[in-house]
């Protein structure tokens, strides 16, 4: 079957998901999605990174689903925040429970009246955690797999203590730098935002997150990054002995990435031929293609054979089976397959191979003797590049600064508009009338966005630094 274009994103999401079998949306609860093996192997990729990257300086643990209605209604502010998206267990077979369950939202009310037994001296910290787990929310927006769901299957969520706000302001900073390597990695351009008061998160002292654009000019927020103070802290007990032999409050911080990075990587790189993928994260690498015709089925595979024997470092397919080559070539490229070999009998005659790279339509004949690993690694490498520019450019498409109020009612729908804007709450909630959600102040401006740090208020005139206005998801 052939995908729908692009421009028309939903639709082509949709179908992209099912037909390159990343998720079945086909399962009889609304909001949930079964993981197809394709699929999850992406996601065993794009995670095996996360987890290198948080390995460096976070223990892996594991806390339960199941948070008691006594620990999750602790923290006033944080209950408040989840309070119409709980799920919750009422009865143990067909026993009524004394204590409600609830099927974990965040696990920050999981974790930390065990924090509060883990900490007691100030050579327990830092502490720094984190898990990979699946969380349930009762989202009633319109679902979508990977970005809105009822339950969140790869929720990476780290949690660190520390002594004081200063050292845990520190690593906000270090946190965000992790998350710039992992989406950089994934060639995803991104903006670093900080929130406004009114949506940061439940219980936090300020919240950062991470906004990527879609190719239909809506905001998706693929990662946050959350100072909680001693908010959760003064809540749950979690004090140290300080070595003058006084107890203090701990500061902590928070941060998650969920699976919307795997949305991210399908919808700001596929095209209309179907999923888009940096070599590093694609379940195959590289396909090896015979062009078979009739007495020259040998010389041809053996060709291909001896290519595939070159490249044992790397996820290979050699596809030898009974379809046309045009269906084999749609079918690789449906799966975002980076790098394609053919090789006819006139290839075989000359020992080449006709390479091609996923993301660009030109072909070029290459000696199989010269094909080594430090070649593959450099076409990957320069192919991550140019996969970062190409979504850099079409996102700049959807990004537009604005110097007027009537010029943003005229852009908002269409993507994100960019502005200056001061720190007074009713000049930004004023915005939001105009259709869209006020992302916040950009913590740093990106390079591709060429714009001053700071200007005048888009509403009021007085100073103001650069802020974005969008739709989102």
């Amino acid at each position: 079957m052939t995908l729908p274009s692009k421009e028309n994103f939903s639709e082509w999401y949709h179908e992209v998901i099912q037909n390159a079998e990343i998720m079945d949306v086909r399962y009889p609860v609304k909001g949930i999605y079964v993981w197809y093996p394709f699929g999850f192997k992406i996601r065993q990729l794009v995670y095996s990174k996360l987890r290198e990257i948080m390995d460096r300086e976070h223990d892996e643990v594991y806390f339960p689903a199941l948070i008691p209605e006594t620990e999750l209604g602790k923290e006033g502010e944080h209950i408040k925040g989840f309070e119409d998206e709980v799920y919750w267990i009422t009865h143990g077979g067909l026993t009524p429970l004394d204590v409600k369950l609830a099927l974990r939202p965040t696990s920050e009310t999981a974790m930390y009246p065990m924090f509060r037994l883990w900490v007691r001296n100030h050579t327990d910290l830092p502490l720094k955690v984190y898990q990979i787990v699946n969380t349930f929310r009762y989202e009633t927006k319109h679902t979508r797999p990977l970005i809105r769901l009822r339950e969140i299957t790869s929720f990476k969520e780290a949690h660190t203590v520390h002594k004081n706000f200063e050292e845990a302001e520190e690593h906000v900073k270090k946190a965000i730098g992790f998350y710039k390597e992992f989406y950089d990695f994934l060639a995803i351009p991104y903006m670093v935002i900080r929130r406004p008061e009114w949506d940061k998160f439940p219980g936090a002292a300020y919240t950062i997150a991470f906004d990527t654009v879609m190719p239909d000019g809506r905001t998706l927020q693929i990662g946050t990054v959350h100072h909680l103070a001693d908010n959760f802290a003064r809540t749950f007990e979690i004090k140290y002995e300080a070595p003058d032999g006084e107890h203090y409050y701990a500061h902590q911080t928070c941060y998650g990435i969920s699976e919307r990075c795997i949305a991210a990587l399908i919808s700001v790189h596929g095209d209309d031929r179907g999923l888009v993928l940096p070599f590093e994260v694609a379940p195959v690498q590289i396909v090896v293609i015979p062009i078979l015709y009739k007495g020259k089925e040998e010389a041809v595979m053996g060709a291909c054979k001896k290519l595939v024997e070159k490249l044992t470092s790397f996820r290979v397919v050699l596809d030898d089976g009974e379809e046309r080559p045009g269906a084999k070539y749609y079918k690789w490229e449906l799966k975002g397959v980076p790098i394609r070999f053919e090789i006819g009998p006139r290839d075989a005659e000359k020992d080449v191979a006709v390479a091609s790279f996923r993301d660009e339509k030109k072909k070029f004949e290459v000696p199989i003797d010269e094909i080594s690993d430090d070649l593959i690694w450099k076409w990957a490498e320069e192919m991550r590049k140019r996969l970062f520019m190409s979504a850099t450019g079409r996102i700049l498409e959807k990004i537009k600064f604005v110097r007027s109020l009537d010029e943003l009612k005229e852009w908002i729908g269409k993507g994100v508009a960019v502005f200056h804007l001061c720190k007074n709450e009713e000049c930004g909630l004023s915005l939001e009338e105009y259709g869209g959600s006020l992302l916040g102040w950009f913590e740093e401006v990106p390079e591709w966005l060429e714009l001053d740090v700071e200007s005048e208020c888009i509403v009021c005139g007085s100073k103001g630094k650069v802020a974005a206005l969008a739709k989102t998801y």
